[in-house]
């Protein structure tokens, strides 16, 4: 794009967000393009990449990943009913990733009114807490036990297949934390700090987990933090609502 400009970006990224920009405006036709992540806040590490979301008037979605001067780009293409429908569907899932780029991200291009509402419905729905539902909460709790149950089942005849479902388990416990606070799923590269804000006792437990070096010792913590999550160490009775089909 001739004469691009984006002074608060350092170099290399200043000139790839341009190379970026000039890519989109000719193949999509955007009403408007909001850049996000960590390089837009200023504290990118050695594989931050840029993430474009880009709202258009053509009715698909697409997703394009894209080097430009060497910088790495996701680039998310939507229209704005698809949009709207992300903010209900992500948060529900715990992870309202839509709605914090548009709401958390800068504004590179601006061709329509439709940009600033539907950064407002990113704003509303970020204060919103994903309130799962007693149902959902129960099935998580289910799915982890029964894979928690899975590697107890194999500790001593396959420790290796153990030690992998058992790090699986011990995942899923971490994050149904924030489920059962009614707080929003970290990035994994998040987790632990996030969590550390959330439960540090939870935290210490995780940390001895993760260096424990015999499978005997990882169960016996893994037990640890199932009571503290989960509240269950294996199958439990329970059962659906009824669904018609």
């Amino acid at each position: 794009m001739d004469g691009c400009r984006f002074p608060d970006l350092r170099a290399p990224y200043d000139v790839a967000l341009c190379a970026a920009v000039a890519f989109i405006v000719e193949r999509f036709d955007p009403l408007g393009i909001i850049a996000s992540g960590t390089i837009v806040r200023g504290n990118p590490g050695p594989s931050s990449d840029l993430d474009l979301y880009v709202i258009h008037g053509q009715p698909f979605r697409q997703r394009v990943q894209r080097l430009f001067e060497g910088v790495p780009a996701e680039i998310f293409v939507n229209p704005p009913p698809q949009v709207e429908t992300y903010f209900e569907t992500e948060r529900r899932a715990g992870r309202p990733l839509t709605a914090h780029m548009l709401a958390t991200g800068v504004v590179v291009l601006d061709r329509d009114p439709v940009i600033e509402r539907l950064r407002q419905q990113a704003r509303d729905a970020l204060a919103l807490a994903p309130d799962p539902s007693p149902e959902t909460l129960r099935f998580k709790r289910y799915m982890i036990a029964t894979e928690f149950e899975d590697a107890c089942d194999v500790a001593e005849s396959d420790p290796l297949s153990a030690r992998m479902i058992m790090a699986s388990a011990v995942r899923g416990m971490l994050r149904y934390r924030f489920w059962q606070a009614n707080r929003y799923q970290p990035r994994d590269k998040d987790l632990i700090a996030a969590l550390d804000d959330l439960d540090p006792a939870l935290v210490a437990l995780a940390r001895v987990y993760f260096a424990a070096s015999d499978v005997a010792k990882l169960v016996r913590i893994a037990e640890q933090i199932a009571d503290r999550t989960i509240q269950t160490r294996g199958f439990f009775e329970w059962e659906s609502n009824p669904e018609a089909v």
